[in-house]
């Protein structure tokens, strides 16, 4: 991939994760506690991605990205511990909602976590 495709391709990923965060409103307002969660991870994951792969790092699975993430840059102190923290989080929520039985979530569990994920993709 060359320099102007892998700009396009981060401009692209930021604007997903800010169109995905703005759709949880619609899933709130539904009560889709589940779905929002899942779309919370979303939003933080193509944010986090395209950090990512704008300092040339490609990681090739969500696990991956989120230790490149922790090592490149929580680390380092580029992004502070609480955003890391966070993300770790919401990692582990949205495997958990995804993959366990009798799992739901509550409209405060996804309420919370709105702020935090706003600050990390912004």
């Amino acid at each position: 991939m060359n320099h102007e495709e892998r700009k396009k391709l981060v401009k692209y990923r930021i604007e997903k994760a800010k169109d995905t965060l703005s759709e949880i409103r619609l899933h709130i307002q539904n009560e889709l506690w589940l779905t929002a969660m899942n779309r919370l991870y979303y939003a933080c994951f193509y944010a986090v991605s395209a950090l990512l792969l704008d300092n040339g790092i490609e990681p090739k699975t969500h696990s991956g990205t989120k230790q490149m993430f922790g090592l490149h840059f929580i680390k380092t102190g580029i992004i502070n511990e609480e955003s890391g923290n966070f993300y770790a989080v919401i990692f582990n929520l949205r495997q958990t909602g995804d993959y366990d039985d009798f799992v739901d979530f509550s409209e405060e569990d996804v309420i919370e976590l709105i702020d935090p994920a706003n600050r990390l993709i912004s």
